[in-house]
């Protein structure tokens, strides 16, 4: 199998070393002893001291590698059984594979049932007619199982938890490439697009909602995002026509003013009910195009009631989260600008060398006033941290401000 950023066929050289010697060494010597009787890497020396760039993606290919290893070891039985069982909840999924497998690695499409509130045969029903909708050119086609029967199937708080690990795990198991996961959903899985894609904007290159409802979701937070809506002109319940035309204009109104951002496409099909007798299958070679923006210039992260505690390169501490908050940020060479902080006086800047370079110093500007100069260090701790957060080789961070918010 061939990994998507760095090769998981590093060979590492296992050394016993002493405390004087080298990070890396020392990072081996850690790496080599059993998983579960390590010291939390957090408390080794050789962690938290400075690192070089070149240190640096040393360090990124050994974790990944010893990442992949742990991974294999521990979630085989749930791939082998296309089960996911998390917190008392359980998620079953199954999926189809199209065409040769690039180089860089193979597609995800993620793509949910609808159904609801109903019987758990009805829904069962809608997860096995998922399977057989679209048909990318390349790709892994996987369609989940909902893991309740409730209406709003696919916008619980779990579901996020379940996909994270989804992604995570089709990434090791199925050489996905990371920068090129897709999501969508039809009626009740439409609902689910709504909400999931801006919140979990950042693990996505591209989605597309069809037929569905968008709740109390809005899209400022798909400034990253391309996005695709389509609706049947007849799809009267619950709004679902004039409701997906408007967020199509909301849409238009946003990349008018921020003209690099909110890519969409907005089709409403003359003619059609709640079926759109697939002619909304143009969704899936639209979102092929699109590889995913992991370390945009600008962040626009409007939370949800499910709320995140990081979105692509800010990081917020526990108790500085809170529903619906709105925080934006942009980023220019060295010098990063905090913009909407809605209910926040603690953030955390996530750092590597694709942002910026770190034999200079970095500015962090509040509103264009300078709340911090200075150069930042890399380390293994942070790298190592980042990674087993997201099991993300392409959201894998070497370093980390934490900023105090000026009044």
């Amino acid at each position: 199998m061939k990994t998507l950023l760095f090769s998981i066929h590093l060979t590492i050289s296992i050394a016993f070393t002493h405390a004087n010697e080298d990070t890396i060494d020392s990072l081996k010597e850690w790496i080599s002893i059993a998983e579960t009787k390590r010291t939390p890497i957090i408390n080794n020396e050789f962690a938290n001291a400075p690192i070089s760039k070149e240190e640096a993606q040393i360090a990124k290919e050994i974790l990944w590698e010893d990442h992949i290893s742990s991974i294999k070891a521990s979630r085989a039985e749930e791939m082998e059984k296309k089960v996911i069982s998390l917190d008392g909840k359980t998620m079953k999924f199954d999926y189809l594979v199209f065409g040769e497998m690039p180089e860089e690695g193979r597609s995800l499409y993620i793509s949910m049932h609808g159904g609801g509130g109903a019987p758990a045969q009805v829904n069962d029903g809608q997860w096995k007619n998922q399977m057989r909708l679209y048909k990318p050119k390349e790709g892994i086609y996987l369609c989940p199982r909902a893991p309740t029967n409730t209406w709003n199937l696919w916008h619980q708080s779990h579901i996020d938890t379940f996909f994270d690990r989804l992604i995570e795990n089709l990434i090791v198991f199925k050489n996905v490439n990371p920068e090129k996961v897709y999501l969508m959903g039809y009626s009740a899985g439409g609902d689910g697009v709504y909400q999931l894609a801006p919140r979990m904007c950042d693990r996505f290159a591209a989605a597309a909602m069809m037929a569905g409802h968008p709740n109390e979701s809005t899209p400022q937070g798909l400034r990253n995002l391309p996005f695709a809506l389509q609706v049947g002109e007849n799809d009267k319940s619950y709004g679902r026509n004039k409701i997906a035309a408007s967020w199509g204009n909301k849409l238009a109104k946003l990349r008018e003013k921020d003209p690099k951002g909110y890519i969409h496409f907005t089709k409403i099909h003359k003619g059609k009910g709640h079926w759109m007798n697939l002619e909304d299958k143009i969704a899936v070679p639209w979102m092929a195009k699109y590889k995913r923006n992991r370390i945009p210039n600008h962040i626009v992260w409007k939370q949800d009631d499910v709320t995140h505690d990081r979105s692509y390169w800010i990081s917020l501490p526990k108790d500085q989260i809170k529903p619906r908050q709105l925080i934006t940020a942009s980023r220019k060479n060295q010098r990063i600008d905090l913009h909407d902080m809605t209910e926040v006086s603690k953030i955390e800047i996530m750092l590597n060398d694709d942002m910026i370079n770190f034999d200079e110093p970095v500015t962090v500007h509040q509103k264009n006033k300078l709340i911090f100069e200075g150069k930042v260090n890399r380390s293994i701790s942070e790298i190592h941290k980042t990674l087993k957060e997201r099991g993300d080789p392409g959201l894998i961070f070497s370093a980390r401000l934490n900023i105090e918010l000026k009044n």
